[in-house]
């Protein structure tokens, strides 16, 4: 699906896109396989161009699902971005909790996903391809502050 939302110059948009653009700016800039995410919802934020991608994936209705992002712009976490992502995840696909993968030498990535405010919940041992070591976290609805 397309689509186009007008803003300011001064905020970034947000999109959705075409699916697949959106999911190989994500895997291309994370050094990850587009298959690792299939299926997923991909979303597109655009300031001048495409900043960045937030896949949504391994859904289980009602339950849970997983959230990666990549970007190549501070801009991209602006409230209404995050309102309506994690207004897709709880509201829409009804999920319980949601959960990010980070990788344990990614400390700027950690530390922006304890902002929005996700909490570890454990550690992965040797967990990514080349054996780097991942954090898990995870954050329910009831300790999600972006959502509505």
């Amino acid at each position: 699906m397309t689509g186009l939302t007008q803003v300011s110059d001064s905020k970034p948009e947000r999109v959705l896109c075409k699916p697949a653009d959106v999911v190989e700016f994500v895997c291309k800039g994370l050094g990850d396989r587009v298959e690792e995410y299939q299926p997923c919802l991909s979303l597109g934020i655009y300031y001048k161009g495409l900043i960045g991608g937030v896949l949504i994936h391994d859904l289980r209705p009602e339950i849970d699902c997983y959230l990666t992002i990549y970007t190549t712009s501070k801009r991209w976490a602006t409230k209404s971005v995050l309102k309506y992502v994690f207004g897709i995840i709880f509201n829409l696909m009804k999920c319980r909790r949601c959960s990010v993968l980070v990788s344990k030498a990614n400390s700027k990535s950690l530390k922006m996903c304890e902002q929005l405010g996700f909490k570890v919940e454990g550690l992965l041992r040797q967990y990514r391809d080349d054996g780097d070591d991942c954090y898990c976290l995870g954050m329910l609805k009831s300790e999600c502050k972006w959502n509505e």
